[in-house]
């Protein structure tokens, strides 16, 4: 049976050199990202619109060979007290799911207000028309998720290790 592991864990199994993949599963598009091979610097790969969880883990296994990606970190919406509600439950699920159907061990990573602080930013900073935000917010959203676990990931091994 597949299960979820702590971002110590994850860290801990993945091989040298291994890429991390960042995903923000919205409910039409999921958004990807991508490490760095030493772990440090997230950035955004794509986006896929949401499908049926078999292409989606044909597609991302295909992007775990082409990439050298070792593990998933995926988004999970927590209610913003922290609770795991219905959102989070099937973002668990899904990512379970995954995880079984592409051999790629996962974790879950906070991403309360992710996209909300990206289109902020691409706002104010890039004064992009909201189509065009539209096009880049969800892979974005997932670069920002993805580096705030890359951020985390010494001192959640420093801590369990």
């Amino acid at each position: 049976m597949t299960t979820l592991l702590s971002l110590s864990e994850l860290a801990a199994i993945l091989p040298a050199q291994a890429r991390l993949l960042g995903i923000d599963p919205g409910s039409k598009q999921v958004g990807l990202a991508m490490s760095d091979v030493s772990r440090m610097v997230a950035s955004p790969l794509q986006t896929l619109k949401r499908g049926k969880l078999g292409q989606m883990a044909t597609t991302i296994k295909a992007l775990a060979v082409e990439h050298g990606i070792g593990g998933l970190v995926v988004g999970v919406p927590l209610s913003l007290d922290g609770s795991f509600g219905p959102a989070a439950q099937a973002s668990r699920d899904w990512t379970l799911a995954l995880s079984e159907q592409t051999g790629l061990p996962a974790c879950l990573w906070d991403e309360r207000l992710s996209s909300s602080a990206v289109n902020r930013m691409l706002i104010q900073e890039a004064d992009l028309s909201r189509s065009r935000r539209a096009e880049m917010v969800d892979r974005l959203a997932a670069a920002y998720t993805l580096q705030a676990a890359l951020d985390a990931i010494p001192m959640a091994v420093a801590r369990n290790g």
